[in-house]
Parts: structure tokens; C-alpha cells; sequence
């Protein structure tokens, strides 16, 4: 079993004694009344594997063959197993997709999909493989310049876009650990020292309500052991990529409800509200008392959000 190690806590703790903005997602996790124990049910979304284009691509099915149809993009450092929760909630209406972006989550893919251009090239290949309908993609994380540049380059196949929590503007506000590991190959080679660390670490500064099931940390764990190297690459070239992403946002056509986590220490809350003022057609919803994660920690108001 691949799990997180005793290593893996002293190195999350340190990384947390680095992190000043720690203090303040700690603090509100401690008071919040909506804070919940792990979940302990089993999951609902069932993974599957598909080879596309020669890539080894986890992807999910279910829900309402006759609803409209909404795909997921995997978030770092998880995996599609993280929308479980409003996976649940949304089942009944919509026909729902999946999907470990190659790379990330347990899809695999090499450096070449350590740039938004990487992935840009191969998103629409998935699309045909696994047959997805025009949809409404939700997108955050490294989800959001996915689905920002998929629904730049084919918009008549994307009905809307729910992005939040990640990267788009070359003037976007990062939080010090961000920073660290875009502008620091000394500090890339200390924060991502290893699977468990870095998945303990982003639970820890990312959560206010949630708590993972082991299941899920498991799952997490696995998805980025032996390729916390080629994640590095991802953060370093992350000026170039938004150079890339960030000229190209006062084009798109298709509505984006923009969403945030109040408390997000990764990307700051602030980036919400400047990415709404560059989109033509967009909402922007901030989720109080919600950290990086709002997709878990307010499972319940994102899923109303979706089906809005």
C-alpha cells in the first residue's frame, strides 16, 4: 500500500514552518463548524483506463446517459478520485466524465505534458477517444489553463466552463509556496522531496472542512510516486505556459463561471475577481471558509454551483 510515511509528516511539517500563510488555513480549520471527520463510504466513481495516442489515460463514467454532459480535469497533487463527493450529488442528473489529464493523477505521460502547450495538443485527442459529448468542463488546478485553451480552440464543443483555483493570468497572486517552487529550483528539489510529503503537505494547506478518506490519500500517493521530478518541470515552466494562456483570455467566447476558495494559500482568493474582469462572459463565486480544494471542502454548495 502506498501511503504517507512518517518521512513524509516531518517533511510536510516543515514545509508548513516555512508557509506563513499556514497559520491562517490552521486556524480556520480549528473553529469551523463544517468540519468533518474522513469519509468513510466507498466511492462511486469507478475508474477505468483507456490507451490513447500510445498515453495510458484514467478516466471515469456515470450518471444520466440523458442528462448534459460535465467533465472533470484532475487537480495536483490528486486525482479524479477528488470529485467523488459532488460526483455523488450530481449523478442523477448529468451524464459525467472523468478525467486524469496526462501526466497528472494516475494517466500516464511524460515532460511532454509539462506545459500548457503539451497538454493543449493532446486534450482534443481524449475528447475523440472517449467520446464526449459538448459539455460543460469543470477545470481546477492544472485543470483550468486545459480547459481554458480546449475551450479557446473549439468553442462550438464546450457549453460552458467551471474553472477556479489555478492558473490563467500572467499577473496572478501565488502564495509563498507557489512562488517558491516557480521561481526556486532549490526550493522545487526541497518541497517536492517526495510523493507522501507532497500530498501530506497539500492536505494540510489546502483543507479547512474536508478530510480525505485513505482511500483517496492512497490513491494520491500513488498517482505522483517516482514523478515528483517530472512535476518539478511543470512548476518551471509555468511563466512560459501563462505567457502562452494569458494573452489569449480577452478572446474567449463561451460563459466560465469562475470559482474560489476564500482561504486558498496556493493561488490567492484575490485572482478570482481579477480573472472575472479578463473573461467577456463570466460569474465569479467565492466560497467562504473553503481553502484550495472547494470542489471537497464545500462539496455540497459547488455541486449547487454546477447545476446552476
Amino acid at each position: 500500500m502506498t501511503t504517507v510515511n512518517l518521512i513524509d509528516q516531518l517533511a510536510a511539517t516543515f514545509v508548513m514552518l516555512i508557509t506563513p500563510e499556514y497559520a491562517k488555513v490552521k486556524a480556520a480549520r480549528q473553529v469551523s463548524p463544517q468540519r468533518k471527520p474522513p469519509r468513510q463510504a466507498p466511492l462511486s466513481l469507478q475508474p477505468a483506463y483507456q490507451k490513447i495516442d500510445g498515453v495510458n489515460i484514467r478516466f471515469a463514467k456515470g450518471g444520466n446517459p440523458n442528462g448534459e454532459t460535465i467533465l472533470f480535469l484532475s487537480p495536483l497533487p490528486q486525482s479524479i478520485l477528488a470529485f467523488d463527493p459532488i460526483w455523488q450529488l450530481l449523478s442523477q442528473d448529468f451524464n459525467l466524465f472523468a478525467i486524469d489529464i496526462p501526466g497528472f493523477g494516475r494517466s500516464d505521460g511524460g515532460k511532454q505534458f509539462m506545459t500548457f502547450a503539451g497538454q493543449r495538443e493532446f486534450f482534443p485527442k481524449m475528447i475523440a477517444a472517449l467520446d464526449v459529448p459538448p459539455c460543460h468542463i469543470v477545470g481546477p488546478d492544472v485543470g483550468m489553463p486545459v480547459a481554458l485553451l480546449y475551450a479557446l480552440d473549439h468553442p462550438e464543443k464546450v457549453k460552458s466552463l467551471l474553472i477556479g483555483d489555478g492558473p490563467a493570468l500572467a499577473t496572478g497572486k501565488n502564495g509563498s509556496v507557489i512562488n517558491k517552487m516557480v521561481y526556486s529550483s532549490f526550493w522545487r528539489s526541497i518541497l517536492l522531496v517526495s510523493a507522501g510529503a507532497f500530498v501530506e503537505a497539500g492536505n494540510r494547506l489546502g483543507y479547512v472542512n474536508y478530510s480525505p478518506s485513505a482511500e483517496e490519500v492512497e490513491d494520491y500517493v500513488a498517482s505522483y510516486q517516482g514523478r515528483v521530478g517530472m512535476i518539478a518541470r511543470w512548476f518551471a515552466n509555468y511563466p512560459q505556459s501563462l505567457a502562452l494562456l494569458s494573452p489569449q483570455l480577452e478572446n474567449l467566447e463561451v460563459p466560465v463561471q469562475i470559482f474560489w476558495g476564500d482561504l486558498d494559500q496556493f493561488l490567492l482568493a484575490e485572482n478570482a475577481g481579477e480573472l472575472g474582469q479578463v473573461l467577456k462572459r463570466s460569474q465569479v463565486k467565492v466560497f467562504e471558509n473553503c481553502g484550495h480544494y472547494s470542489y471537497q471542502d464545500r462539496a455540497i454548495e459547488f455541486a449547487e454551483m454546477v447545476k446552476t
